[in-house]
C-alpha cells in the first residue's frame, strides 16, 4: 500500500522549518526549529528536528504512513546527500546529512540544494507552473539560486550547478562574503547584505533617516522596509543600490539560460516593489537587445517557505 505522505526539510540559515506533505502537494503540518542552536554539533540539531517532528509524524498516525524525508540544504548535494561547506551554516566541511537524517528516523532521506528544492516547488505548485524555463532566486540569510532549463533542475557534473549567489558582482575591494571570497553577489543582496548597505550608507553620509533611531550594529533589512514604507530616503536608497547589483546580475544570467522569468522567493522577496523595481530597471538597461521586455521578474506565489518545504519532498516521493 502507498505511503500516503512524506516530509520536507527546508533548511535555512536563521530556521529550519519542516511539514508533513500529501500526495496532492498540501503541508498538512508544519513546524519549524532554530538552525544554529547547536554550532558545535549537528547530531544535537539533528535531535531537535527529530524532537519536534516526531510531534507531527504522530498525528498523521505514526512512522508506518511516512514513505521519506526529502531535504533543502545550503550546498546540498543530490548526488551525494551531503552538505558541503556550506558558508551560512555553523557546521563545518563534508556532512552526510540525508544518511544521518535516515538513521535517526529510520526510514530513506535525499536531499538538495535548499534553491533547486525552492525550484522544484515552485514549478510543481507556484507561479512556475507550466514553464520550462526559469531561476529561481532566493533572497534569504544567503542567495541562492535552482536553474530549470528545458524542465529539468541542473545540477552539473558535481551536483553544485547554480551557485548564483557568488556570482562575482564587484571586482575591486568588494566585500567579504560568507563563503571567503570577496565581491559575491550574496554579500550585497541577501538581507545580512542589505543591513550592511545600511550601515556603510549611514556611517558615510549625513542624511536624516529613520534608521537612524536603531543601533547601528543592530539593523536589519526588515528595519530598512519598514522605514521605506514610511518614504524615507536612505531605506529607499538602499533598496536601489541593492536592486542595480541584483539586475545587473539577472542581465547577465538571462544570457545564459533565456528564462521565461526570475522568480523572487525569501524573506527579502517581502520587499516586494521596492525591491522589484529597480531590479527590473537594472536588468533591462544592461539586458542583451534580444531578450529585452522578454523576461518577467516573478514573485513566488507560495506561503513563506512552502515552496522549499514542497520541493524538497518531492524528492521524498521518489525514495
Amino acid at each position: 500500500m502507498q505511503k500516503p505522505y512524506v516530509i520536507g526539510v527546508d533548511m535555512g540559515g536563521t530556521n529550519t522549518v519542516f511539514g508533513v506533505v500529501d500526495a496532492r502537494g498540501n503541508v498538512v503540518l508544519k513546524s519549524a526549529i532554530k538552525t544554529g542552536a547547536h554550532p558545535n554539533d549537528v547530531n544535537r540539531y539533528i535531535d531537535d528536528i527529530h524532537d519536534e517532528l516526531s510531534k507531527l509524524i504522530e498525528q498523521v498516525g505514526g512512522l508506518e504512513k511516512i514513505k521519506g524525508i526529502g531535504i533543502g540544504a545550503p550546498n546540498g548535494n543530490y548526488y551525494t546527500g551531503n552538505i558541503e561547506f556550506a558558508p551560512n551554516l555553523p557546521w563545518k566541511g563534508i556532512i552526510p546529512f540525508a544518511k544521518l537524517m535516515s538513521e535517526k528516523f529510520g526510514i530513506p532521506a535525499a536531499l538538495t540544494n535548499d534553491a533547486n528544492a525552492a525550484a522544484i516547488g515552485e514549478m510543481t505548485y507556484g507561479v512556475a507552473r507550466g514553464m520550462k524555463n526559469f531561476i529561481m532566486i532566493t533572497l534569504g540569510t544567503g542567495v541562492g539560486s535552482g536553474i530549470i532549463i528545458d524542465g529539468k533542475l541542473v545540477y552539473g557534473h558535481d551536483g553544485f550547478a547554480g551557485e548564483l549567489g557568488h556570482a562575482i558582482v564587484v571586482r575591486s575591494n568588494g566585500r567579504v562574503c560568507g563563503c571567503g571570497r570577496t565581491g559575491c553577489l550574496e554579500a550585497y543582496t541577501s538581507a545580512t547584505g542589505v543591513a550592511r548597505t545600511a550601515r556603510e550608507m549611514l556611517e558615510t553620509g549625513n542624511k536624516a533617516s529613520l534608521l537612524r533611531n536603531v543601533p547601528i550594529e543592530s539593523i536589519t533589512s526588515k528595519d530598512v522596509y519598514d522605514a521605506a514604507l514610511q518614504g524615507d530616503q536612505v531605506a529607499l536608497d538602499i533598496f536601489e543600490y541593492t536592486g542595480r547589483i541584483l539586475g545587473e546580475a539577472f542581465a547577465n544570467f538571462v544570457a545564459f539560460s533565456a528564462p521565461e522569468a526570475i522568480v523572487l522567493f525569501g524573506g527579502l522577496a517581502k520587499a516586494g516593489d521596492f525591491i522589484k523595481k529597480p531590479v527590473v530597471e537594472h536588468m533591462e538597461r544592461n539586458i542583451l537587445q534580444i531578450w529585452k521586455g522578454k523576461v518577467k521578474v516573478l514573485f513566488s506565489e507560495l506561503k513563506e517557505a512552502d515552496a522549499a518545504i514542497l520541493g524538497a519532498s518531492a524528492l521524498a516521493w521518489e525514495l
